[in-house]
This record gives C-alpha cells, sequence and structure tokens, in this order.
C-alpha cells in the first residue's frame, strides 16, 4: 500500500497562505488575460497575451514554490528567480509594445531585456551563492551591479527613451498608461532590493536583524500586486482604446 504525503497550509503561517494564493490569483488572471484577448482591437491583441504568459509562468512556478516551501521551510530561492528571469523581461516587453506605434524600435526591446536579465543574475549570484553566514562584501557588490539594470529600466520608463515615447505618442491612454507602469517599477520593484538586503550578509538583516523568512511573504505580495497590475493596466488601455475605436467608426 502506497501512502500519498498530503501537504497542508498551517493556519498561523502567512507566507504558505500568500504562496497558495498567488498562485490561484495569477493562474485566475491569466485566464481573464487570455479570454478578453478576443475582445480588444488587434493591435493590443499581443500586449494582452503578453500580459497573460506572465501571469501564468508565475502560477506555475508558485505552484511549485508552494509546495517546496510547504516541504522544506526553506525560501525557493532557485524557482523564485527561474520565474523572474522569465516574467520579468516579458514586463519590460509591454513598454515596447506600449510604445511601438510611437516610433519605438526593437532595439529599445533588446536594451530593457538586457537590463532586466543584468539585474536579475547578479542578484542570483549576490543571493544564492553568498558564503555560509553571509559576507556583507559579497552581497553589496552584486546587489550594486544588480542595481545597475533596475536604474536603467527605472530611466527609461520614467525620463528617458518609453518616457519621451510615450509623449511622442500624442495618446492619453498611452501616456498615462506609461506613467502607471512605471509607478509600478519604481514603487512595486522597490520591494525586491529591500529583501535582497535581509538576506544574510545584507544591510538590513545586518542592521536590523531581518530575517529572510519573513521576506518570502513581502516577495509574494508584491509580485501578485506587480505581475497581475501590470497586465491591468494594459487591459484597461486595449479595452479603452478598443471603445474609442468603435465608437469613431459609428
Amino acid at each position: 500500500m502506497i501512502l500519498l504525503e498530503v501537504l497542508t497550509i498551517p493556519v498561523d503561517d502567512p507566507v504558505a497562505f500568500t504562496f497558495f494564493t498567488g498562485y490561484m490569483a495569477m493562474m485566475a488572471a491569466s485566464v481573464f488575460f487570455f479570454f478578453e484577448r478576443s475582445r480588444v482591437t488587434g493591435k493590443w491583441k499581443l500586449s494582452l497575451l503578453i500580459s497573460g504568459l506572465i501571469t501564468f509562468i508565475a502560477a506555475v512556478h508558485y505552484y511549485y514554490m508552494r509546495d517546496y516551501y510547504l516541504s522544506t521551510g526553506d525560501n525557493p530561492t532557485a524557482l523564485r528567480y527561474i520565474d523572474w528571469t522569465l516574467t520579468v523581461p516579458l514586463m519590460c516587453v509591454e513598454f515596447y509594445l506600449l510604445t511601438k506605434a510611437a516610433g519605438a524600435k526593437k532595439s529599445l526591446l533588446v536594451k530593457l531585456i538586457i537590463a532586466s536579465v543584468w539585474m536579475l543574475v547578479f542578484g542570483y549570484i549576490g543571493e544564492a551563492f553568498n558564503p555560509e553566514g553571509g559576507s556583507t562584501s559579497h552581497s553589496v557588490i552584486y546587489g550594486v551591479l544588480s542595481t545597475l539594470g533596475y536604474i536603467y529600466i527605472l530611466y527609461t520608463a520614467w525620463i528617458g527613451e518609453v518616457a519621451q515615447l510615450s509623449k511622442k505618442s500624442d495618446n492619453p491612454l498611452i501616456q498615462k498608461s506609461v506613467r502607471i507602469l512605471a509607478w509600478f517599477v519604481l514603487v512595486g520593484w522597490a520591494v525586491y532590493p529591500i529583501g535582497y538586503m535581509c538576506m544574510p550578509g545584507g544591510w538590513l538583516n545586518i542592521a536590523f536583524g531581518w530575517e529572510p523568512s519573513s521576506v518570502d511573504l513581502f516577495y509574494n505580495i508584491a509580485d501578485a500586486i506587480n505581475k497581475i497590475g501590470f497586465g491591468l493596466v494594459v487591459y484597461n488601455l486595449a479595452a479603452s482604446d478598443t471603445e474609442r475605436l468603435a465608437e469613431s467608426t459609428q
């Protein structure tokens, strides 16, 4: 007789709870974006497809991260960075797609993807390969290198090429959407470097004793808000623009 181990979610473990709700929320968002894709005008279909892929990829990873956490009680660092390495570049693709009509070139897309991968690779090295006990110098060096990629994306979204193309589009819907996504990068993505600094050797871990065990809670909430939020901003733009075009043809 084969006994199957049943993983349960402790009622007093908010981290396990957010792993499960994050998985369900992002899977539900994926279904929504995929179904709504057929209701928007052709130029926005790819943007909604990307939004659905972001939340779907994250949902699959959260399914495995939930089980890993419940089985071991440890941070699913490798699974989380695999998720981010796939989904964060796709989130950057949204900036390109939103400004493509205003003249965005593929070089912008390439630069955003390189910056996002740069940010994640150095972040992973700094977090996953820190010597036993936590080396502050290791954490700082790779944290700074990772932050360079983040600053580039932030600059591009607020002041640089994406912001300039948004203004050039003369479309208030695109301008508003790009600005909201830029706020997500500025505020929503700021949670991740805070979590990084809570790891052994990180500044917040040393200064205030913040432990990585509590970081997953913030990561999970931030992931759901950022990834679903990105998609909802794109959906609102696509739906509003589709409605505007429909009214203009009547």
